[in-house]
């Protein structure tokens, strides 16, 4: 069964990246958060901060999605690793996310509607909160980035809620691809933007890494 294992919101503290300030770190919380579509530089979860406004939050990054499964293949490596740890606002286990499909639609808990949207891209941010380095190569070349999800239908979202995938598109195009496609094989844009009713913040991020000007 595909269920929300942990809902994470993030305060605002001090980390020594350039920004000088973090919400990364995104703790757990006990009951319901009620999630909404963000105006632009905002996230979709009450009570939770986004600092870096211009590579962070608005209605295509409302929510960060991160796979329990995937923080546990991490820990060989990283050590014992709590939700919320990659800065993600929901751990899910059970649902395929680096296998989703762009476009594809999560119904959460029977109110709450999501949509697939774009892979997270890793910051140098990332790395000085895991105090790692090199860790932006690391975490690109191992190719499990998770995923960013829009708001189509607000509602709240608590732990244990189950997530139905209800509709996935038929173009086909994964979050892993898309992923590879912005960072370790780029000769996979030209693919992205083949595809017609891929989404349109999708198309444009590819085309802009391309150097292809859409009108």
């Amino acid at each position: 069964m595909a269920i929300v294992e942990s809902v994470n919101v993030g305060e605002i503290r001090a980390i020594a990246a350039k920004s000088g300030r973090t919400g990364i770190d995104k703790q757990p919380v006990v009951g319901p958060v009620r999630v909404d579509v963000p105006g632009p530089a905002g996230s979709g979860l009450a009570g939770d901060h986004i600092c870096d406004v211009r590579h962070h939050g608005g209605p295509e990054q409302a929510v960060y999605a991160y796979a329990r499964e995937d923080l546990d293949r991490w820990e060989p490596e990283l050590g014992p690793l709590r939700a919320g740890m990659f800065g993600e606002n929901l751990t899910v286990r059970g649902v395929e996310v680096t296998g989703a499909v762009v476009g594809e639609r999560w119904r959460i808990g029977g109110t709450l509607l999501l949509e697939v949207s774009v892979p997270r891209i890793p910051c140098n941010t990332f790395a000085v909160w895991l105090d790692r380095r090199g860790w932006v190569r690391r975490f690109t070349q191992e190719g499990r980035p998770g995923t960013y999800l829009r708001v189509l239908v607000p509602g709240p979202v608590q732990a244990g809620d189950a997530i139905v995938v209800e509709d996935r598109p038929a173009h086909g195009v994964t979050v892993g691809a898309t992923f590879r496609a912005f960072t370790t094989e780029p000769e996979r844009l030209a693919a992205l933007l083949a595809v017609e009713d891929l989404q349109p913040d999708v198309r444009a991020r590819a085309a802009q890494r391309a150097g292809v000007h859409t009108a």
